[in-house]
Order: structure tokens, then sequence, then C-alpha cells
């Protein structure tokens, strides 16, 4: 009769155990791929003391435990040891026919992961508390809410992944972001007449900032995402038929220099009607010495951009974005009336506002703002209604 096998202390090994020389356990096994497999521990037991200077974890019998149940449930033991970053990149290639814009914002996340903890952690060692303390990091990094929200989304997204590959069991992502921190995203305000009045008459006769005047007029009054604004051609401006045709947007930054891409959906292709207001402040634009000494580029096949920056070339929306906080500082330095935050999302998000107060039919509204999904166009309906009601008890109160 065979002896049994036995560690340093006497005790009794089961199959696949063995002690090593230098005194840590080893359990060989085959996983659920048909792929041998080790697990390590300087414990055989739970009540095992670790040997000074070695780490403290889980008993050998314990892995043991954890490899019998995901051999049960089918789960790929190797697999699940692959990092969070790992498993984004996994995710990505599976998608890998994708817009520009969006390549660049997953190696924006992916430099996210890779400079957080989290990044390196193997997926089944990442628990519920663990991607809450990532949220809560995020904030305190500066993250907004709502940027976060979005990569707990893409990041739950790559574990449910990791799921229906036999990886993991349960989700890390799967909570509500505002269960762990409070939602401070500010609320998008259209401007009222009277600002939008006050904004304008400003800007037409501040020297420095005039120059924007046109652009803002555009944004005002078309709706137009300012992407979308940066994109417009000369060939894009139909004076015949008074639309704009908006079939691509500008996109671009310091790192990555300007690139075309599609609209943000389909829906976002369309041909925008235009006022009397927009095609004086058109024409302007192509009149404007602005125009006139633009540069010779071309951008994947587009040439003639209308809103050009100081030396000739294409505004971007960061430009916008700076240019416009600049031009609101300098105001409510001058007026005791401030005006509030003014972002080029804010012009287009009065623009939407001022027609769905005159009631114009939802289905024409969702097509000349390129909203995908009409219920986003009824929420603003919803808003839109809700200030106009406002106005209107205020009146007959006064």
């Amino acid at each position: 009769m065979l002896e049994k096998r036995r560690d340093k202390k006497g005790r009794i090994l089961k199959n696949g155990e063995s002690q090593r020389k230098d005194g840590r356990y080893l359990y060989k096994y085959v996983d659920s791929m048909g792929t041998t497999q080790y697990a390590y521990s300087w414990k055989l037991v739970a009540t095992d003391s670790v040997p000074k200077g070695k780490r403290n974890g889980l008993s050998l019998r314990e892995k043991e435990q954890e490899i019998y149940r995901d051999i049960a449930d089918g789960i790929n033991t190797a697999g699940k040891k692959i990092t969070v970053c790992q498993l984004y990149a996994k995710q990505n290639e599976h998608r890998a026919n994708v817009k520009k814009s969006t390549k660049i914002q997953r190696q924006y996340l992916m430099k996210i992961l890779q400079d957080d903890k989290l990044g390196a952690k193997p997926i089944d060692s990442v628990k519920l508390s663990d991607a809450k303390e990532w949220a809560i990091r995020m904030k305190k990094n500066g993250f907004a809410y709502k940027s976060i929200n979005n990569y707990k989304r893409t990041l739950k997204a790559s574990f449910y992944i990791a799921i229906q590959d036999d990886l993991i069991r349960k989700n890390p992502f799967d909570f509500k972001l505002s269960e762990v921190l409070e939602d401070n995203t500010e609320p998008k305000q259209a401007l009222t007449e009277e600002q939008e009045e006050k904004l304008l008459n400003f800007v037409k006769h501040d020297k420095v900032y005039q120059k924007y005047y046109n652009d803002i007029v555009i944004l005002l009054k078309t709706g137009l995402r300012i992407s979308e604004l940066c994109g417009l051609t000369i060939k894009d401006v139909d004076f015949d038929n008074e639309v704009i045709h908006v079939t691509h947007q500008l996109l671009g930054n310091k790192n990555v220099g300007y690139y075309i891409e599609t609209p943000k959906t389909k829906s976002g292709i369309r041909d925008i009607p235009m006022s009397d207001e927009v095609i004086r402040a058109l024409k302007r634009v192509i009149e404007s010495d602005r125009y006139k000494h633009r540069k010779a580029i071309e951008i994947d096949g587009y040439k003639d951009f209308l809103f050009l920056n100081g030396k000739g070339y294409p505004m971007t929306g960061v430009c916008y974005v700076i240019t416009f906080g600049n031009l609101i500082k300098k105001y409510n330095k001058k007026h005791a009336d401030n005006l509030p935050k003014i972002t080029p999302h804010v012009l287009r998000h009065t623009f939407c506002t001022r027609l769905a107060n005159k009631n114009i039919n939802p289905k024409s509204l969702q097509y000349i703002m390129g909203h995908a999904n009409i219920s986003i166009t009824l929420n603003l309906y919803a808003h839109a209604s809700l200030e106009g009601m406002k106005a209107e008890i205020k009146n007959l109160v006064s």
C-alpha cells in the first residue's frame, strides 16, 4: 500500500497538492478549458502562519475551494487573471471599426486606467467596493460627474463581456453612481430673450469680440453643434434654397490636429433652413477679412472653411469655449447685470428652447436639431413649457 504524501508538518496532502523545498504549497489542476494550471500559497489551511517576510493571503485549501467552484461553473480560471486594462483593450478589439473621435476617447480612458491602481488589478479581484472607490478617486482628481458616469458605463460593459466569457460571476460596476457621488451637474439653462439681446449688443460693439458676432448669431439662430459650425465650408451654404447642408463636423486638438467626422448620429445629416438674419450673417462672414485671408488648408478632402481664427486656420470647439468664457468675464466685469456661463451648447439649447416655446412640431424640431431620439426633443418641450408658464404667470400678476 502506497504511503500518503505529507507536508513538513506531517499533514496528509490531497491529490494535486504538494509542498516545495522552500515551504510553499502548490496545487496542480486542469481548468475548464483543459489547460493545466497551478495555484500557490504559503499556507495549507487558513489557520497556518505565514513565514516571516512573506505576503499573507488565502491558504491553498481556500484557493482550491474557489477553483472547484470555478470549474463547476465553467469559469476560465486563467482568463479571470487578466487586468482591467487588458479587459478594456479586449472590449475595444471587438468593436474596432469606429470613428476617430471614439478611438481618441478610448485612448483617453485607457490612459486613465493605466494611471490608476484599478487598471493593473486582475478582474477577478475587483469588488464592488473597488469600483466605488475608483469613482471617488476620479471625483477627487477633478473629473465631472457626467464624465465619471460615462466611464463607469463603459467599464460595466467591459465586465459584462467578462461575465459572458465565463471569466467572472458578478459585475463590480453594476451600481448607481448617485449612490456614491452627488450629481452636481448644472442643469442646462437657455438664455432669456433679454440675456440674448444683452449678449449680442455687447459683442457687436466690443472691439475685441465683435469679430465673433456673426458666429454667435448663427449659433443662436440655427442650433448647430459647435463641431458642425466649425466644419462648415462655402459649399455647405446654399443661398439659392436658403439652407445649410450639414454633412460633417470638424474636430481636433493639439495632440491629434484637425480631422473630419460624420455627424454625431445619422440624424445629424440634415438641411437647416436659414432665416434672413442668418443669411446676412453668413454673407458677412464670407466678405470678412478673416475668410478672405484664410490659409490654403485642406482637411480630409474639405477646404474653404468659413469660421477661422486670427491666423486663418479653422476654429475648433475648444477655441470657442475659451473665447466665450473670456467674453462673459469681460461683460460681467463691466456690467452689474451679470450674464450666466455661456458655452456653444448653451446657444444651441437656447435656439431649441425658443422653437419649443413657439410650439413648432416636435418631429420638425427633432430634424432641425439632429436629435437621434425624439425623447431628447420632448424633454426640451417639457422644460420650455414650464419656463413659458412661469413667464405667463409673472405677466398676469405684474
